[in-house]
């Protein structure tokens, strides 16, 4: 028989025969997940199997010990019942082959069937003194806490179903793009501008200046780099670059935002699903971001990953542990399903910025909503209004928000109507896109790209981008536009882009790990990335 490593209990039923087929067979099922799959039928009792794993807890009696063992490979455990000659050496921590008979559990048990011990091999001993000392215990621990120790946090089931989670995720959204023709990329980290214009950049410092003595002579070592330089805020000006000559790229890689906030929603590395695609359509986008979605919400609906995101949900609950998300609905099962559920229902809303503000603004004047911020045309949508609208417009499900301010916005979009359009309002807006999330809010942003070589030296002249790239927000006449883009050299190379021919396009950045908080349930960003960094944080 051959196993597969992503088989989990509620898909895998082998009939009886198999088993039959198998009667002198013993089994070495890959992984845990598989051994508890197996449900052999009442008249073959005596099916041996042989398992490995951590010994997540024993409990030792005067005739008998239960073990529960795990790999990662499922939230649940396995249960192993041993002779007392079986328990010498073994502790929590400790890894071990168990080979025996697997059999009926009693009836009220957790697990339908149990490992009953012939051998036991201790693999991998655990100290029981040092053991004691391990800082996750069988009890409440704060999420804050548990950031604190990431590597050893890895160890908990609900840290390795995530692990499995975006191991998952990632195969699917590359399987996506295979079948539809997408060419995968890769981007540099290193870069000369900051494409978002926040200037919430992380510069690097690696051979800085500095005097040395060489033959009784002082001397100045240059900068590694003439020009400084920074860690990616995205790879979309790169994969514009690819673009040309491939009419559809994306890109999976890590970004960095040197932001001092500390919220739920933040962090300083993250990683970004990007893609560039030649395109004149805005709405063709926005239908791939919502099918891209979907398909991956499908795709991890054929695993357990949903059952074990519950199980975990309600093990949380009795514990009053902080991971998951701070809504009464969103911590039931039903809620959590119901959440994977609407993913998938019909076209999701799509609204104008204009038509968002002016609900806002109606709730706003009239009391029926309390806003701390007064929504207004030049202010932006604050986190406040996001939700919102979310909860509002969207009615459970993502709302695309489109045709945002230019002004808001960077150099390189679109606008959403030519100049000579004669609308104030819509030349003054730019051909783009916010996906929002209910509760995660906005998960992935993007637009047309301005393709024109006069009509971005003209943008990059009237919004405005100084020598490392950050945008200064300026007003200035035809006859100085030579002059600000001269300011701005190091993006002389993505001037090239249209100085050179190019073609309509557009594309998007999605937020990977937010989206992973949606769908996990979980409050934090900080929880479903391994290895947070943070403002005042960076552990490991």
């Amino acid at each position: 028989m051959s196993w597969r490593s992503s088989c989990f209990p509620r898909r895998l039923q082998p009939n009886k025969s198999i088993w039959r087929a198998l009667s002198t067979t013993r089994l070495h099922p890959p992984n845990i997940a598989s051994a508890l799959a197996l449900r052999p039928s009442d008249d073959r009792e005596n099916v041996t199997i042989q398992v490995s794993g951590t010994v997540r807890t024993i409990r030792k009696q005067k005739q008998r010990a239960f073990l529960q063992l795990g790999d990662g490979s499922t939230v649940h455990n396995l249960q192993a019942v041993l002779d007392p000659g079986h328990t010498q050496g073994l502790s929590t921590g400790a890894f071990v082959e168990i080979q025996g008979l697997w059999r009926l559990a009693p009836p009220g048990k957790e697990q339908s069937h149990e490992l009953h011990a012939q051998h036991v091999t201790v693999i991998g001993a655990a100290d029981p003194e040092r053991i004691k000392k391990y800082p996750i215990q069988k009890k409440f621990q704060t999420a804050e806490f548990l950031r604190s120790i990431p590597h050893l946090r890895l160890r908990l089931p609900i840290h390795a179903l995530l692990a499995r989670l975006r191991s998952e995720s990632e195969f699917l959204l590359a399987q996506y793009f295979r079948n539809r023709g997408f060419l995968r990329v890769q981007s540099p980290v290193i870069t000369s501008s900051d494409c978002e214009g926040a200037g919430q950049v992380f510069s690097l410092n690696a051979g800085a200046p500095v005097s040395k003595d060489c033959g009784g002579r002082l001397f100045e070592e240059p900068f590694f780099f003439p020009q400084p330089k920074y860690l990616t805020v995205s790879s979309q000006l790169h994969l514009e670059a690819y673009m040309q000559e491939h009419p559809k790229v994306w890109t999976f890689s890590p970004t960095f935002r040197a932001e001092r906030s500390d919220t739920p929603r933040h962090v300083s590395e993250f990683w970004m699903l990007e893609v560039e695609m030649r395109t004149q359509s805005l709405q063709a986008i926005m239908e791939l971001v919502e099918d891209i979605i979907k398909s991956l919400v499908q795709g991890l609906q054929q695993g357990s990953f949903l059952e074990e995101l519950i199980t975990m949900q309600l093990s949380s609950n009795k514990l009053q542990t902080e991971e998951f998300v701070e809504n009464d609905e969103a911590l039931t099962d039903d809620g959590l399903s119901n959440r994977w559920a609407t993913l998938n229902e019909g076209p999701w809303p799509r609204i104008t910025y204009e038509e968002a503000l002016c609900l806002l603004q109606e709730r706003f004047t009239s009391g029926k909503s309390r806003f701390f911020h007064e929504p207004t045309w030049e202010s932006g949508l604050q986190l406040e209004h996001e939700k919102y609208i979310a909860a509002v417009v969207g009615d459970g499900r993502p709302v695309f928000v489109t045709d945002y301010p230019r002004m808001s916005k960077p150099f390189y979009m679109l606008p959403s109507a030519p100049e000579h359009s004669g609308s104030a309002t819509v030349s003054n807006t730019a051909a783009c896109f916010d996906l929002l999330f209910p509760d995660v809010c906005e998960v992935v942003g993007g637009s047309l790209r301005e393709h024109r070589l006069d009509k971005l030296e003209t943008s990059i002249a009237c919004l405005g981008t100084g020598a490392n790239g950050n945008f200064r927000r300026q007003t200035v006449g035809p006859n100085e536009v030579s002059a600000a883009t001269k300011g701005g050299e190091t993006l002389d190379w993505y001037i090239d882009l249209r100085r050179f021919g190019s073609v309509p396009h557009g594309g998007f950045g999605l937020g990977f790990d937010r989206l992973l908080c949606y769908l996990t349930g979980m409050h934090n960003i900080k929880d479903v990335i391994p290895w947070p960094r943070f403002y005042g944080r960076c552990d490991g």
